[in-house]
């Protein structure tokens, strides 16, 4: 293996664990690799983080619509986000879909890279783009692994659902059709705020994500990611959501047996929620492609409640993407179009 090799591999591992590498009990862990890596010769390569958006209100017009700089504070924590508002908003109540970037990523560039904003334009919603800071983790991943992150009253869980209220005060939302959607990092936090606050979420959309107490510390995260789930110290059993996944079989950073487990979940709040599911494949809205295979789980009226897509031979990016953002595949399904298909009931 090269030097550059070397130096890449430990760098996407830690940052794909979502691991903050410069604060917290892994920055002994780093210092140390890095004081091996020194010795040896090789310098470990790092991306700067990217810069969060402006505390003050800023305007970008894209397309047609208006393009928000935003924060909030709830006491604890604050977090900047971005707004898209669609040239369609007239002060009545729209659907908001909250869109969850993956690690190394920001707002700006997630909305590039899955074109949510071109679909809210077309279909008539908001979209907002929460943002993590490199403060809480060095590489801008949601800490989904952390106990308590995992809990309704976790800071991260928290401030995402207090953006949502926020958004509310400031344009008219229909209540009733808010949605949470991530890659990656931000697939698991978004499965996590799902389960903890099903009140506010009425859909999560989970691409190359893990299951809500898939890990609870820096060991298991690896362990998890690699389909080796820790034994769940989270007592979260959420009610029945409706969830869509998708997932690459040859997914080297996040394996595929954790979309499966994110679909059994779900299914099993919907038990506990006295909604039994009838399992079809390849139905409907979401049927089976040229390289991709779709499982749906349908209530008693045939409504589409679980949808598990698995792409052959993807690996971890954002399916039906585009090369503007980062960790982004043309090909293959469109992962945002079914997903605003699923939530809003759009054809995808």
């Amino acid at each position: 293996m090269s030097i550059d090799s070397i130096s890449q591999t430990i760098d996407r591992a830690l940052t794909a664990a979502g691991l903050n590498t410069r604060s917290g009990p892994i920055q002994t862990v780093t210092a140390t690799i890095e004081r091996a890596l020194a010795a040896a010769g090789i310098a470990q390569r790092r991306v700067a983080p990217a810069p969060t958006a402006a505390h003050a209100t800023t305007t970008t017009a894209t397309g047609t619509g208006q393009f928000l700089a935003l924060s909030h504070a709830d006491g604890k924590t604050k977090r900047s986000y971005k707004l898209y508002v669609p040239s369609t908003y007239a002060g009545k109540p729209m659907p908001l879909i909250v869109m969850l970037h993956g690690c190394k990523q920001n707002p700006d560039d997630f909305a590039a890279g899955t074109r949510m904003n071109e679909l809210a334009e077309r279909d008539g919603f908001l979209v907002a783009y929460p943002a993590q800071t490199a403060r809480e983790n060095g590489a801008n991943c949601w800490n989904w692994f952390e106990p308590a992150q995992q809990a309704r009253d976790g800071a991260e869980p928290s401030i995402i659902a207090g953006i949502v209220d926020a958004i509310g005060a400031s344009h008219e939302v229909d209540a009733s059709r808010v949605f949470v959607a991530g890659l990656s990092a931000g697939a698991a936090m978004a499965v996590i705020l799902g389960a903890t606050y099903p009140e506010v979420f009425a859909g999560v959309g989970a691409h190359s994500g893990l299951p809500v107490g898939a890990a609870h510390d820096v060991p298991t995260a690896f362990s998890a990611m690699a389909g080796r789930r820790a034994r769940s110290r989270n007592s979260v059993r959420g009610v029945g959501v409706p969830t869509i996944v998708f997932h690459g079989d040859a997914d080297t950073t996040v394996a595929s047996s954790n979309g499966q487990a994110i679909v059994e979940e779900a299914i099993a709040a919907f038990a506990r929620s006295e909604t039994t599911l009838r399992k079809v494949s390849g139905d409907g809205p979401a049927r089976d492609g040229a390289n991709w295979s779709t499982t749906n789980y349908v209530d008693a009226v045939g409504r589409h409640r679980v949808e598990a897509w698995t792409v052959r031979g993807g690996a971890h990016t954002w399916f039906g993407g585009s090369p503007e953002g980062s960790y982004t595949d043309a090909g293959g399904p469109d992962a945002s179009a079914e997903m605003v298909r699923f939530f809003l009931g759009t054809k995808g």
